[in-house]
């Protein structure tokens, strides 16, 4: 199951899920979003007994707690002691904090190391090198993959059954400019695809635009982005803009060729 379960379970109502995909996807959807018994119940389509045991034994080994003020489950202490051993260990991400702790010249944007987990763009990691707060900049924040240049990142360098299947779903709207028509989107990824890069403004926040450029592994798998995230106003400084667009093209470049990877190879 991806993280995207409230359109899978729509596509097959009724459908059993076993045992170990029942508790992961209940996992992704309470990650995606706290949730009630009700609510996954209602999301994945599922009997309610069947959803309260599967829940209860998931508390019970501390993957999700219950808020007692909202009644609603959020991921607990186990689910995160799992999740901070991946980062630890993960060489995209750890390569290019090394990068940015000696690069000090990149302003005027937040910096995010971004992964695909199943239909969705996940930071990793983020920082702060602007003096105004953008909301949903942060670590951990999640966008679906068509909206966002991140977004599109992931989603032009995935496997080609993937992305038909994906722009067959029926894709969320966040603001006005998200893409969610599946011929313009496509050659969207065409153009990202042709230039390792990809810029977009106001698809997911409106006052907000964003950059990014792919990392890729030694053998030339995309294993990741950077994304440069600012504020819509100063998207109008042409200067600015290529200066921001340098910087990111070297740092994930530098950031590849660390992992292995090669020009030419991708």
């Amino acid at each position: 199951m991806s993280l995207d379960t409230k359109k899978a379970s729509k596509s097959t109502p009724g459908k059993a899920l076993p045992g170990m995909e029942r508790s992961f996807a209940i996992l992704e959807l309470i990650a995606a979003r706290p949730s009630r018994v009700v609510d996954v119940t209602n999301e994945l389509n599922l009997p309610w007994a069947t959803v309260h045991r599967t829940i209860k034994k998931l508390e019970a080994a501390q993957f999700i707690y219950r808020d007692t003020e909202t009644n609603r489950y959020e991921i607990g202490p186990r689910m995160w002691h799992i999740g901070s051993a991946y980062l630890a260990n993960n060489k995209p991400m750890n390569t290019a904090i090394s990068y940015l702790a000696s690069e000090r010249n990149i302003k005027n944007v937040d910096i995010q190391i971004v992964e695909r987990i199943g239909n969705y763009a996940v930071v990793t990691h983020a920082e702060k090198r602007q003096t105004h707060p953008i909301y949903k900049a942060q670590y951990g924040f999640h966008i679906p993959l068509h909206a966002g240049s991140k977004g599109w990142v992931l989603l032009a360098y995935a496997d080609p059954d993937f992305i038909e299947h994906y722009v067959e779903q029926d894709l969320e709207q966040l603001t006005p400019s998200t893409i969610v028509d599946k011929a313009e989107l496509l050659a969207k990824l065409d153009e990202v695809r042709e230039n390792a890069y990809a810029f977009t403004l106001s698809d997911v926040q409106p006052f907000t635009g964003s950059m990014s450029a792919p990392i890729f592994n030694a053998s030339g798998a995309m294993v990741a982005c950077v994304c440069f995230v600012f504020l819509k106003k100063i998207a109008s400084n042409t200067k600015l803009m290529e200066e921001l667009r340098e910087h990111l093209e070297l740092m994930t470049h530098t950031i590849s060729i660390e992992l292995g990877w090669r020009p030419g190879h991708s």
